[in-house]
């Protein structure tokens, strides 16, 4: 397995991610080429040593550093490019719990490096081949501490007035706290939760999930409020609740979002494990559906094709490729309240959403058995469906009339993982059935 996975390195702080490896990457970053990188940390508190040793690297082979400090991800990410940076490098592990830290590595397009710009990282750092410095001739550093004020300006002016919105703004002891005062400079009265910055995230989960913002949503029922955002650790995660405190599945989200963005013969970006009810809303304006591999750096590759409108997942990164190729969770939020603040009730816009039967399920398969399991599973697939319905850019998914099924190996886990949905529960049921039996094994 790589050892930047899909969203970067990310692990348990001196198990897997150390000073070692972060220097390592420093190291190996400066000598693919790039002389000037802007660097970033998230509220963790093995962030600032993370950085400095990830700024020791890149110093030691040449590359000036732009620190720009404690950010969100996204503000790192359009750092890059105001800084005239070549790469951006930011020390976070994201909705990952507090003992946990990493590294992801972004290009001046707001984009994630690639697999193969991954690639070719890891491939120095286990030769060691690096070009160090003389003495006379390493990197400089300097701060860049307005880097927030920045990204906070860049959403207000581009955003419509909210007067006369009321938001709750959960920012879940992360980095996402320059979304409320996004939305408070656009005149929305706008109430916190979990404001302080704590890397050991001690008012909920960093991960934010229905289970993880119960408060949240409680609040927001409770009072006068239009709606309610919540934000992971680093900021690039944008989930919601509704007026009413339902808090609101992503692919309803996607699907808003989509609609908000496309016209007649738009293309929206988004996983291969995406509900049918974005492509059932997207039909009613004429737009469609393109399909990636699942992984945030898959959707802004695909979001750099004209056609190409917005771009997002499930699970809260939402992309707007005319502002950034970055999941920006701040201005997912400022799109969402410009949404409310047009259309009106939160809890109806969703409502137009309804979303059909998903069932989930998960065989135990170890890392050296996936490749053969997988590979038997698409050539049965291949016998026996058309072609037309099969899709193996991530897995296998097989696409029928009244719904569709998908066998995809865990990118993290010793799993395969199987998904079916359908409009019809008993359907749903009988897809999943199908998949499992693909699998061959136990699923649970």
């Amino acid at each position: 397995m790589s050892l930047f996975g899909t969203s970067g390195i990310r692990g348990p702080v001196g198990e897997s991610v150390t000073a070692d490896l972060a220097l390592s990457v420093g190291r190996a970053v400066a000598t693919e080429g790039t002389t000037r990188v802007a660097l970033g940390r998230d509220p963790r508190a093995t962030g600032e040593w993370l950085s400095g040793a990830v700024a020791a690297g890149l110093r030691e082979c040449g590359a000036d550093v732009v620190d720009l400090g404690m950010v969100s991800t996204p503000t790192l990410a359009r750092g890059v490019a105001w800084n005239d940076a070549d790469a951006g490098v930011m020390v976070t592990a994201s909705h990952n719990p507090a003992p946990d830290n990493g590294i992801k590595l972004w290009n001046p397009s707001g984009q994630a490096y690639t697999p193969e710009q991954c690639d070719r990282i890891e491939t120095r750092m286990e030769d060691a081949t690096y070009a160090l410095s003389p003495w006379d001739r390493t990197g400089r550093s300097e701060e860049v501490p307005r880097a927030v004020d920045r990204h906070v300006a860049t959403l207000v002016g581009r955003t419509p007035s909210l007067s006369g919105l009321s938001v709750v703004v959960d920012v879940g002891n992360g980095a996402g706290g320059l979304t409320a005062r996004a939305l408070s400079d656009l005149d929305a009265d706008v109430s916190v939760l979990n404001a302080t910055p704590d890397g050991t995230f001690p008012g909920r989960p960093s991960e934010p999930t229905a289970e993880n913002c119960e408060v949240l949503s409680r609040v927001v029922a409770d009072s006068d409020a239009d709606l309610g955002i919540a934000h992971d650790g680093d900021g690039d995660r944008m989930r919601a609740a509704t007026e009413s405190g339902r808090f609101v599945p992503g692919d309803v989200l996607l699907a808003l979002f989509g609609r908000m963005a496309a016209g007649e013969g738009g293309r929206v970006a988004a996983p291969i494990d995406t509900s049918l009810a974005v492509d059932e809303v997207l039909e009613t304006v004429g737009a469609s559906v393109t399909r990636t591999r699942v992984g945030d750096v898959f959707v802004a590759e695909r979001a750099t094709e004209p056609d190409v409108v917005f771009g997002g997942e499930p699970s809260g990164a939402w992309i707007w490729p005319e502002e950034t190729l970055c999941p920006d969770g701040p201005l997912a939020a400022c799109r969402l309240a410009e949404l409310i603040a047009t259309e009106g009730s939160f809890d109806a816009l969703a409502g137009e959403v309804p979303l059909p039967e998903l069932r989930r399920g998960a065989a135990r398969v170890e890392e050296s058995e996936k490749a053969d399991l997988m590979a038997r599973v698409e050539r049965e697939v291949e016998a026996e469906y058309d072609a037309e319905r099969l899709t193996t850019i991530d897995g296998v998914h097989v696409t029928f009339d009244d719904g569709w099924i998908l066998v995809r190996p865990s990118g993290t886990e010793p799993k395969v993982r199987v998904t079916a949905e359908a409009h019809e529960s008993e359907r749903a049921e009988e897809l999943l059935g199908i998949a499992e039996s693909l699998v061959g094994r136990p699923v649970s």
